[in-house]
């Protein structure tokens, strides 16, 4: 998903933040687990934590390529468009997710908390094969 943007923006910095994502997801995937429906507030507070975290991680990765914008080829910029679309699209879904999250009774707590789970991880997904493309560079 980011490598285009990211090789052809030519960053070197990006693995702390690909480093600092891969880190969040898996506490707050170990803590999500554990959470009764009992626990609900404390859920959502670390769910809303973790997802302002991935927002200042997803505006930084704009201002990189906004910063390297005028040295990219148009190829680089066309995908440096549709990665951070993509990118997006995936926080959208997730913050769908967090409001199902909110609103879930007491009986649909396990299914709506493993949809919110697995929104979060296919995001992180996404950081994680940047890194992967990001490193073979």
């Amino acid at each position: 998903l980011l490598a285009a943007p990211l090789s052809a923006a030519g960053e070197v910095d990006n693995e702390t933040s690909f480093k600092e994502v891969k880190q969040q997801t898996k506490e707050l995937m170990q803590s999500f687990k554990s959470y009764s429906v009992d626990k609900k507030d404390e859920a959502l507070k670390n769910a809303k934590s973790a997802m302002n975290e991935l927002d200042k991680n997803i505006e930084q990765l704009e201002n990189r390529v906004d910063s390297k914008w005028d040295s990219m080829t148009k190829k680089a910029r066309k995908d440096a468009k549709k990665d951070l679309k993509e990118l997006r699209k995936a926080r959208n879904e997730l913050a769908e997710n967090f409001g199902s999250l909110k609103e879930s009774s007491k009986d649909a707590w396990e299914r709506i908390k493993t949809g919110f789970t697995s929104a979060y991880e296919k995001l992180a997904n996404s950081w994680e094969k940047a890194e992967q493309a990001f490193n073979s560079k």
